[in-house]
């Protein structure tokens, strides 16, 4: 068993593109995945003026990785509809998530795909509550979760924050493997399109780990 820090942001396009690394990470009995959220963007609506800019920014990122950005959320950045991204409303939902039995995993990919795919507004308790029934949660049991777990988010995020500056981790998304009591960086831009060769990389890693435990 290997154990893989996530830094990552619920709102950050470059972490949207690396997910199907973390899912091929995930389908690993041997690895296990530990999320630290980042609290990138606080509530914060989108000035117009930038919006050209986020386009093509995802478009560089959907040529290198594959991640598929939807006409939903296309339309929407394009259109004159306020867009908000709030880091911590989606990292509370994710812990929630996980704090009531569900792969944090699957609540990230959740919002991800309700955000990057469809266009829906991530930041609005309705719509998050909307994904997690929909991952099989009870939606009375969700809002009540999400109510308690206020500031939950912000505890999470500092330490985040702190391990970040202790590792030296300066970006999103960032991994880094825990094996034989040593550190190590995954080069993940290097796999972007090559799920085979990041398995490969993956399992040279629990294989040295089995033989030096």
């Amino acid at each position: 068993m290997v154990k893989v820090h996530y830094f990552f942001d619920p709102m950050c396009g470059w972490c949207y593109g690396a997910t199907s690394l973390l899912a091929a990470m995930a389908a690993n009995s041997e690895v296990h995945l530990e999320f630290h959220p980042g609290g990138m963007i606080d509530n914060k609506a989108i000035d117009p003026s930038f919006r050209k800019h986020i386009l093509e920014h995802d478009e560089r990122i959907a040529k290198l990785t594959g991640a598929t950005f939807g006409d939903g959320y296309v339309q929407r950045v394009q259109s004159n509809e306020e867009v908000v991204l709030d880091s911590f409303i989606t990292a509370r939902a994710i812990l929630t998530a996980e704090q009531l039995g569900l792969s944090p995993l699957e609540m990230l990919k959740a919002i991800q795909h309700a955000h990057y795919v469809k266009g829906k507004q991530v930041n609005h308790p309705e719509v998050l509550k909307e994904l997690a029934v929909n991952l099989g949660l009870e939606g009375t049991q969700w809002h009540k979760a999400m109510n308690a777990n206020v500031g939950i988010e912000q505890e999470e995020i500092n330490k985040s924050q702190l391990l970040m500056q202790k590792l030296q981790v300066y970006g999103y998304p960032t991994l880094i493997l825990e094996v034989n009591n040593k550190l190590i960086k995954l080069p993940h831009t290097e796999f972007y399109g090559k799920p085979d060769e990041w398995r490969q990389l993956v399992d040279s890693y629990i294989r040295s780990s089995s033989m030096n435990p």
